[in-house]
């Protein structure tokens, strides 16, 4: 009976040791790939399988296949190039890029550029294409067309992104500056064209006021031809006409003060007239 109960233990540790081998061989065979990412598969007798795999849980075969996770999803990078311009100016550029691998060609991309894909690729590529771009241009160009140029840039290295495998989602300048000497030279150009538009505003308001002043010192002549004409026609009638409205207004005047009471020279019959009215 003794033996019958050793036997049985013997064939429960057996068991027990076979499932145990057995989830450990089940464990090993599956992997999971997350959202946003996807695994190429290595195998050690048929190299790298072209189809990656995508999110899920996949089996392979245990010290046989191994996988490699890639990220799937949208990686920000920047590149920084100096960069000769066409007419020899020195230029500092940044750029922004928003890049992924292209999921159908992460097979490729794991075979001859591996996991770090991004660090081989794209600072070789970025400073190629800023090179080969600005040197189009003069350093003035890119202040005044600088759209234009990031525009150049983004669709040329989209092209060269995608020969190994790269999508880029967005490109853009977001640095450049020049040398502290062009620096300079350019305020002091602007400087300068700031003080020809002054100079050139103040010559223009001197001719308008010179136009000014001869239009009224001509209406002032014509206004006192008129006068003369008309003083010579009416004769002294006008004159005494001008006379009477001229001690009318001196009149009214006096009027208006209380200490005043009569005019000189026999007018005071006026003033008491003015007043009573």
């Amino acid at each position: 009976m003794a033996q019958a109960a050793a036997n049985a233990l013997t064939n429960l540790a057996r068991a027990a040791i076979g499932l145990g081998v057995g989830a450990t061989a089940l464990n090993s065979s599956i992997y999971d790939v997350d959202g946003g990412t996807a695994a190429v598969m290595f195998d050690r007798f048929r190299g790298v399988l072209p189809k990656a795999s995508l999110e899920g849980t996949h089996f392979l075969i245990p010290f046989i296949q191994s996988p490699t996770i890639y990220d799937l999803r949208t990686r920000p990078r920047s590149i920084t190039s100096v960069t000769g311009t066409k007419d020899l100016q020195q230029v500092n550029l940044t750029l922004r890029l928003l890049f992924r691998p292209d999921v159908d060609r992460l097979a490729e991309i794991h075979m001859t550029r591996g996991p770090d894909y991004d660090e081989r690729v794209l600072p070789s590529i970025g400073n190629e294409v800023l090179k080969a771009t600005v040197a189009q241009y003069e350093a003035e160009q890119l202040l005044t067309m600088r759209a234009e140029v990031s525009n150049q840039v983004a669709t040329a290295l989209r092209k060269r992104a995608s020969d190994f495998g790269i999508v880029l989602e967005d490109v853009a300048l977001t640095h450049l500056a020049f040398s502290s000497e062009y620096s300079k030279a350019i305020e002091a150009k602007q400087v300068s064209q700031q003080e020809a538009e002054r100079s050139k505003f103040i010559v223009l308001k001197s001719e308008q006021e010179r136009e000014a002043a001869v239009i009224r010192a001509e209406g002032e002549s014509e206004s006192a031809r008129l006068i003369s004409q008309a003083t010579k026609s009416a004769g002294p009638a006008l004159v005494e006409l001008r006379r009477i409205e001229a001690a009318r207004e001196v009149a009214e005047t006096l009027s208006k003060s209380r200490n005043v009471m009569y005019l000189p020279g026999g007018n005071s019959q006026m003033l008491l007239g003015l007043s009573g009215n």
